[in-house]
This record gives C-alpha cells, structure tokens and sequence, in this order.
C-alpha cells in the first residue's frame, strides 16, 4: 500500500505522477493530486481543471473571473449570447 502525499491516506490503489526532472508524488484519489498539481484561479481560488483562461498576468478557471479580475476581453463561448 502507499502514502497519499495529500491526505495521509494508506490506500491500495494509490498512484504516482512523476516528472522528468525526477520529482514524483503518490495519490490515493484524483481530487488529492488536483489540491497539489492544478493551478488555483487568480479570482476566485477554484482549482482550475479544465482549459481555463490565460492572461498576461494570471489564470483563471472561466471567462467570468477572468473579466472580474482583469482587462481580458475572453467569453466562454462564441457566439456571446445576448444579454451577456
């Protein structure tokens, strides 16, 4: 069995991310790894699990914060509904 890197949990089906400098890390769930490994959004500090949005200055999980906490002119789709 292996040690969560996250939560301490002893568990049988853990798995390990490793990286090519050499660095790893053993996870017992995808939710642990995600608490270590995905970026946190500028705005509103949810992990950012999916594409996102980039700006000069930060990351962010959507469109919306991204507007809310930057000059980025970014939608999370195309066309732009209306009304919004």
């Amino acid at each position: 069995m292996a040690i969560c890197d996250t939560c301490g949990n002893d568990y049988d089906k853990a798995f390990t991310v490793s990286w090519p400098d050499g660095r790893s890390a053993t996870f017992d769930s995808v939710e642990c790894a995600a608490m270590q490994l995905a970026p946190e959004c500028a705005h509103c500090g949810c992990r950012i699990l999916g594409h996102g949005i980039e700006t000069e200055e930060a990351m962010f999980c959507c469109a919306h914060c991204a507007r809310k906490d930057s000059n980025a002119d970014v939608n999370d789709r195309w066309p732009v509904p209306a009304g919004g």
